[in-house]
């Protein structure tokens, strides 16, 4: 696993650098073809995602518990429901809170653009493509690997899913090493996604901030002080260093989005996120499976669908490998219940207040107060959007400097979770529940580290970003595989469980029956003596 899976990254990233603009030549037509041929596919199958999840939640299957009877969880609610937030909210809020309702609003998919109109859809796509959809998938792979590794005692790996369909054999054999390999891979490619969107993020704040001038240079030196932190992190393990991160995220996320909301235009604000949130609801069906067929143009609804939504269904895929491994890590003694319920409800209701409330404040300034240029930039240079948006504030010199601290953050923990998820995935041996060694742990964070800065000094981080879509949909097909791997072996458990609970139930009746038998001879022996001495006591 180890081998194979490093030797694959590595001829792939010398590739994108060696002749990037082929690379990204062919990526990007792949790209198209995968968005006009497939988006119809990447639709059904995202929503039965998340009606899957939802039914066995609310189904007697959501009673199992991800351990044995007497497994208790290794973390309290609030540790695990801090780390559920930070598992897979990450830097990308703050790159899309602000832009992505701005873009939606200049080039919407269906209607004019630069309406009202267009406004309350660029929310109402905003928080589908960050909602729901994307935390059942998380939970899916959650699920399916905490089941097996800590109900039936397999490797805490991806492979694990496998166990009920081909057996114990295949799957230490070819097909284990092939969902792993693969699942490697596409971490991989998501990581290394995740510290370049996280560096020019932080490096555009600096800029912003200091006036610092845009160069290779610069963001070298911002790429090796954020890896260099997430690598510590990592050897730290999850019990302390992604603790803490963690409870730290929430903490400095939080005070952001308070100061945004209490500083700005309050009362509209709440307003907005309320109705952003009916409309959310109200058309979660509708979107699920809206292809903008009737639109007339069908070129340009392809084009917006690949560049937005099946985008985001991609990359949502993609990065699942590592966020739902590192959900399971931290499960163990909860059940399915908690933990589609953990997992769909905790970093929900935080995400969807910061994208209404950065992206109705984008919206007002632009629509209301003339920020022209803030508009220009969430088209032209998304990262610097959110600076931007907070010059309009008080102490704006601070509060950015704020927010480049928390877009650090932020990156950490996902950037950790993910080298001890690769390090796991590509040791055997140790216990279920044992992460890999530091070594293999600093191994993985410095080739993460190596190929992001090879991929952006060579010019094709595009190539990079445009490879996570395509790997998006044959992982697709491996999630649905392990749906019914899932159904099946909870099926078979909840079968044994009451065969169990009969065969109980029938040992105490025959013991109860047999004790009867034994007492009620011993009981009239007792009651005819019983008798005898009241004769005699009476006639004394």
């Amino acid at each position: 696993m180890f081998y194979t899976s490093t030797v694959l990254i590595l001829l792939l990233t010398a590739l994108l650098i060696a002749v990037p603009e082929t690379a990204g030549l062919v990526l990007g037509q792949a790209q198209e073809w995968l968005s006009r041929s497939f988006g119809w596919y990447y639709m059904v199958v995202i929503g039965g995602y998340l009606l899957f999840v939802l039914v066995l939640a609310f189904s007697s299957y959501g009673k199992l518990k991800l351990g044995s009877k007497d497994d208790t969880p290794d973390f309290s609610y609030g540790a695990w429901a801090g780390m559920l937030f930070s598992s897979g909210i990450g830097i990308s809020l703050l790159y899309f809170g602000a832009s992505e309702p701005l873009d939606h609003y200049f080039n919407p998919p269906e209607g004019a653009s630069a309406t009202n109109l267009a406004a309350r859809q660029g929310l109402q796509l905003t928080f589908l493509h960050w909602g729901l959809h994307g935390w059942a998938i998380y939970a899916l792979v959650g699920l399916a690997v905490a089941y097996f590794a800590y109900r039936h005692n397999q490797p805490l790996a991806l492979r694990s899913a496998l166990y009920p369909l081909v057996g114990e054999r295949w799957v230490k054999g070819a097909a284990g090493h092939a969902v792993d390999g693969f699942g490697m891979f596409v971490t991989l490619l998501g990581l290394v996604t995740n510290l370049g969107i996280g560096a020019m993020q932080v490096s555009s704040g600096l800029e912003y901030l200091f006036g610092m001038e845009h160069s290779n240079t610069n963001l070298l030196i911002v790429i090796l002080v954020m890896s260099t932190v997430a690598t510590i992190a990592a050897v730290s393990g999850v019990e302390n260093g992604i603790r803490r991160l963690s409870n730290l995220n929430i903490l400095l996320f939080s005070g952001l989005l308070l100061f945004v909301l209490f500083n700005g235009p309050t009362l509209h604000l709440l307003n907005s996120f309320v109705q952003n949130i009916g409309d959310y609801l109200n058309g979660a069906v509708l979107k699920t499976f809206d292809l903008y067929v009737y639109e007339g143009d069908e070129a340009k609804s392809e084009h917006w669908l690949g560049l937005w939504t099946v985008f985001y269904w991609a990359w949502w895929i993609s990065w699942a490998p590592f966020v739902g491994m590192f959900i399971a890590r931290i499960s163990r003694g909860r059940t399915v219940r908690e933990l589609v319920a953990g997992v769909l409800l905790i970093p929900l209701g935080f995400t969807l207040a910061w994208l209404s409330i950065f992206g109705n404040t984008a919206l007002d300034l632009v629509m209301n107060h003339g920020a022209v240029e803030l508009g220009r930039t969430a088209l032209e240079q998304p990262s610097m959007s959110i600076y931007q948006l907070l010059e309009h504030y008080p102490a704006s010199k601070i509060v950015v400097g704020v927010a480049i601290f928390v877009g650090f953050v932020l990156f950490l923990t996902p950037a950790d979770s993910g080298a001890v998820m690769m390090a796991n995935l590509s040791c055997k041996g140790g216990q279920v529940d044992e992460d890999a060694p530091h070594w293999l742990r600093i191994l993985w964070s410095v080739v993460i580290t190596l190929v992001t800065i090879g991929l952006l000094f060579a010019g094709n981080f595009a190539a990079m970003q445009t490879m996570v879509v395509l790997a998006g949909l044959p992982f697709s097909l491996v999630l649905v595989v392990f749906m019914f791997g899932l159904y099946k072996a909870m099926k078979q458990d909840t079968q044994l469980e009451q065969e169990q609970a009969e065969l109980a139930a029938q040992v105490h009746r025959d013991f109860v029956e047999r004790m009867s038998l034994v007492e009620l001879p011993s009981l009239a022996a007792q009651q005819r003596s019983g008798a005898r001495s009241a004769a005699r006591h009476a006639e004394a």
